[in-house]
């Protein structure tokens, strides 16, 4: 196998030019694989042709042992042009000056040359390819027109300048076609990493979208869960029927939780089926005002939330349980207000608390508010949050009526 360039290596050699060809192959069938069929099939291919332009043009030099060993020579070598493509290029260019400077038939010889000239533009080796045959033409013009008197076949007249237009016209299109071959497959390799980088950016969302939503349910129930066994605990021996009451919200609000992260990791195991639930949305509301209310928290709703795209119902519903939960944990107020308007064209949420606040993280630095910042930013919407000039904590949400995803489905 040919040795990886470090990044100390220098340039590429003279001869490279332009990134490698895209293998289709697996890692089993690549440049390691010997093409002895192809190659095999050619060599058939050069010497039976040769052999029949050799009788369809008595006034060349016959076919001879020097000839066949040539023919034999520019074939095999294409047995290498995966492994040593420049070599084997400039190998049956040679081979071909040769055979047409010794006055042999024209024929299927030059194409060695192509399939050569091919393998070696594609592979990266462009440079080398455009000398190589351009070294063939060179050859066949000096043989044509120079060197033709003292060269076999006797009595050979100089070739047309009509000809050789021909010829060059027949090398600019090989090159054309490999090159042309080359872009389609360059094409190919940019569409496969763009698929595979938008496969990449897919799966990042998902596992974002995943973090989020078991960030928000268990924050929002291990708060809850955390303030009613703090209850259980401080009213254990005083007051039994009130620690019952704590242990029954701790166990309806466990129940939940386990309900929707259950949910949640089936969609990674059953990737695409619906949901076994309806996704939580506003119409929860009461539900976490009562949730709110079991961790000593009363919420005041003003507002009626309008009817909402699904991404949209959700997201502002996690915004809310996300602000209520930091109220629970990082405010001394135990009393909030969520207010849901619809602005024009938008919806805007609003929770605050007249504090103050009891944490380090109280700020809003932590998982909880870049995860809302996120769900917003992804339908298009805003996040502020931060201090009350008054005191207290306001969180604002403004979120599209329809976000980005259901505008671009539409």
């Amino acid at each position: 196998m040919a040795k990886q360039r470090g990044p100390g290596a220098g340039p590429p050699p003279w001869w490279r030019h332009g990134p490698p060809w895209p293998d289709r192959r697996g890692e089993g069938e690549r440049a390691d694989r010997w093409p002895w069929r192809s190659t095999l099939l050619l060599t058939a291919f050069v010497l039976v042709g040769s052999a029949y332009a050799a009788r369809q043009q008595p006034e060349r030099a016959p076919l001879d042992v020097f000839a066949r060993v040539l023919l034999l020579a520019g074939s095999g070598l294409l047995l290498w042009r995966r492994r040593h493509p420049v070599a084997v290029v400039f190998g049956t260019a040679g081979a071909a000056v040769l055979y047409l400077g010794a006055g042999y038939p024209y024929g299927p010889v030059f194409l060695t040359v192509v399939v050569a000239c091919f393998g070696a533009v594609v592979s990266g080796h462009r440079r080398a390819a455009w000398t190589a045959v351009g070294m063939l033409w060179a050859g066949h013009v000096l043989v044509a027109h120079l060197l033709y008197r003292w060269l076999p076949p006797a009595g050979d007249a100089p070739a047309s300048w009509g000809q050789e237009a021909v010829i060059a016209a027949w090398v600019a299109a090989i090159v054309a076609v490999a090159e042309l071959a080359r872009t389609r497959h360059e094409q190919w390799a940019r569409q496969q990493a763009e698929r595979a980088q938008a496969a990449r950016r897919r799966a990042d969302e998902e596992r974002l979208r995943i973090a989020r939503e078991l960030h928000d349910v268990l924050a929002h129930s291990i708060s809850v869960i955390h303030v009613q066994a703090g209850v259980g605990l401080a009213l254990l021996d005083t007051d039994p029927e009130q620690a019952r009451t704590a242990l029954t919200t701790i166990k309806t609000a466990s129940k939940e939780a386990l309900g929707e992260v259950r949910q949640v990791l089936d969609t990674l195991r059953t990737p695409g089926d619906a949901p076994r639930a309806p996704a939580p949305g506003l119409a929860r509301l009461p539900e976490l005002v009562r949730q709110a209310a079991s961790a000593g928290l009363t919420v005041t709703v003003e507002g009626e939330p309008p009817r909402l795209a699904p991404g949209t119902d959700l997201a502002a519903f996690r915004i809310v349980q996300e602000a209520l939960t930091n109220v629970v944990r990082h405010s001394g107020s135990r009393e909030a207000r969520v207010r849901v308007q619809r602005d024009g064209r938008a919806l805007r949420l609003r929770v605050d608390d007249d504090g103050p606040a009891t944490g380090a993280d109280a700020g809003g630095s932590g998982n909880g508010l870049a995860g809302m910042r996120e769900r917003a930013a992804a339908l298009g919407g805003t996040i502020e949050a931060g201090p009350r000039p008054d005191g207290g904590f306001r969180v604002l949400a403004v979120l599209p009526l329809r976000g980005k995803a259901e505008e671009d489905d539409r």
